[in-house]
């Protein structure tokens, strides 16, 4: 193949599909019964690439109106450039966001698509250097039952995970008594040798944050995940030199200016491929955590992120976060497999190795 000659087609396919939970979720200060994937096809040399991201339906029209006319016919070896055109084109309507979210999925279609036109996997050209990577389970809404959670608990258990996460901050902290206690009933469900890893969702003001970190510690726990909201950076440098489990924020990283401005303030930084600009951006935001001396952590999304977590060695873990767990098989067919809780990176296929299944169509919107 002449890479020289080879160009992105004109017709970028965007779709949107969205799929009901099992029953309404909630964490600190959001509930939700449904999780919408935006889904992108970019083709070239008779390939196509897939990607996709969790968002508003509105993101379809950014990729389709503002990002796809200005692929058309450059490079998919470009991804650089082909990212920079993106992001100059969101200028006037912000390139955080929905943007970012937009930019994201295109970004992972480019990506498996330049693997794919090469016919090697996307883990070994993103610099693969090992096959298998650490997940946690995660989940533990707020809402549910002590039953209910217990069930969540040993699901994640049996796939031997070493570490679980819950919700907690019910209420944006008006139910800090029942927090504490869900803790405590993980703490006797999991054993000594397991980690509890939390995640407040910004729910709770400074001073809430900083007195339950103190108690979280005491029960054990390894990380308190957004203990105020991370645009609260001040905040969460108090909570962090106020406890000694790690604090963790990073989800909605958009770019890398977003990452720098957290690397001071965090233990570990999570990327989200989905949000941070793609393959590219996630790079990217490691390089910066890595410069600062910090682990990253992917944050949701398993099955895109098992590419780029072979190719990270200062990755802490994936995020094995129920809602997608579920879906994801739902929408493609190829998801990597988790074992004695480490999640395989897809080594065997050209690109992701991920193409839409067959289920999806009856979860499709448009």
């Amino acid at each position: 193949m002449d890479t020289r000659t080879v160009r992105i087609d004109e017709d970028i396919a965007v779709a949107v599909y969205r799929f009901p939970t099992e029953q309404i979720e909630a964490d600190g200060t959001l509930e939700w019964d449904w999780t919408t994937a935006v889904v992108v096809r970019v083709g070239a040399g008779g390939e196509f690439g897939l990607g996709w991201t969790y968002g508003s339906p509105a993101t379809a029209e950014v990729v389709s109106v503002h990002l796809a006319p200005h692929l058309g016919n450059k490079s998919p070896f470009d991804i650089a450039g082909c990212w920079e055109t993106m992001h100059r084109a969101c200028r006037n309507i912000g390139s955080k966001g929905i943007a970012a979210l937009a930019i994201s999925a295109v970004d992972i279609a480019l990506w498996d698509l330049k693997a794919r036109l090469l016919a090697v996997p996307l883990a070994t050209l993103l610099g693969a250097t090992r096959e298998r990577v650490p997940v946690y389970g995660s989940g533990g809404f707020v809402n549910l039952h002590e039953d209910q959670l217990s069930e969540q608990v040993g699901g994640w258990l049996a796939a031997g995970c070493r570490a679980v996460k819950i919700k907690i901050g019910e209420g944006r902290g008006d139910c800090i008594e029942r927090d504490l206690e869900r803790v405590q009933q993980v703490r006797k469900l999991i054993g000594p040798d397991v980690r509890i890893m939390v995640d407040a969702n910004g729910g709770y003001t400074r001073g809430q944050a900083r007195r339950v970190g103190q108690e979280l510690d005491r029960l054990g726990v390894v990380w308190f995940e957004e203990p105020v909201t991370s645009d609260d950076r001040t905040g969460l440098a108090a909570v962090r030199d106020a406890v000694r489990c790690d604090v963790a924020a990073g989800e909605y990283v958009y770019d890398g200016y977003d990452a720098a401005a957290l690397v001071d303030v965090v233990d570990c930084l999570q990327l989200d491929v989905t949000r941070c600009g793609g393959y590219t951006g996630f790079l990217r935001g490691a390089a910066v955590a890595g410069a600062h001396g910090l682990d990253v952590s992917a944050h949701c999304a398993p099955s895109l992120h098992a590419p780029i977590a072979g190719a990270v060695t200062d990755l802490r873990h994936i995020e094995w976060f129920i809602d997608h767990v579920r879906l994801e098989p739902l929408l493609v067919d190829g998801v990597p497999e988790v074992s004695d809780g480490e999640l395989a990176v897809p080594l065997d296929e050209p690109g992701h190795g991920m193409r839409i299944a067959a289920a999806a169509a009856d979860y499709r919107l448009r």
